[in-house]
């Protein structure tokens, strides 16, 4: 069962953000922060700051095991002074050029979901399984949860993604790549969406 996360303690927490920054340490998007040795701190820095944002703008999903989260906002909800406290603490609390190449990742690719942008629709924060339990139907079973959220409320969910891989895996789910950008630093974009009413899987 998925359920939202709240009332956590501060080690509760420590232990979450290590468990997902160790799953996105590989991802594309920190491809230009060097090799995985050399950027493995930092990412795990970056998504602390991010799922702390995720979870106290209370869009923070988890199964009964914690070992697959997902992040879903609505976008009528979606928390814009949160945000600005987000940008702060990423700039606070990074290298300073690697908040620029994240920047300058941002608004390349920022126009990615024009399309969705103005109406109402789902934004999936994050998908992430813990590394040791990768393969096991746990994306299966955050996506499904995802779709019957969308379906629930009848508006469009969004997924977006740095990585071919996680692209397919979506596509297979049920949803269609409708935009992709590819930034100056070699960067693909995958936007993709589950129109509610669609469920297949």
């Amino acid at each position: 069962m998925i359920t939202l996360l709240k009332n956590f303690s501060k080690p509760q927490l420590t232990g979450i953000k290590k468990s997902i920054g160790e799953a996105f340490v590989s991802n594309e998007l920190f491809h230009n922060w060097g090799s995985e040795d050399e950027r493995h701190d930092d990412v795990l820095r970056y998504m602390s700051i991010y799922v702390d944002y995720v979870y106290k703008s209370q869009e923070f999903y988890a199964n009964d095991d914690l070992t697959g989260f997902i992040g879903l906002e609505d976008s009528r909800r979606a928390p814009v002074f949160r945000r600005i406290i987000l940008i702060f603490r990423l700039m606070t609390g990074l290298d300073r050029n690697r908040v620029k190449s994240l920047l300058a990742f941002s608004k390349q690719i920022e126009g990615s979901n024009k399309e969705f942008a103005k109406s109402r629709h789902i934004d999936a924060l994050l998908v992430c399984v813990d590394k040791t339990h990768q393969g096991k139907g746990i994306a299966t079973e955050l996506i499904n949860f995802a779709k019957q959220k969308a379906d629930e409320a009848g508006v469009p969910l969004l997924f977006d993604t740095d990585m071919k891989a996680y692209a397919d895996m979506y596509i297979h789910f049920g949803c269609k790549l409708y935009n992709s950008v590819t930034a100056d630093n070699g960067v693909t974009r995958y936007s993709l969406c589950y129109h509610p009413g669609e469920r297949k899987k």
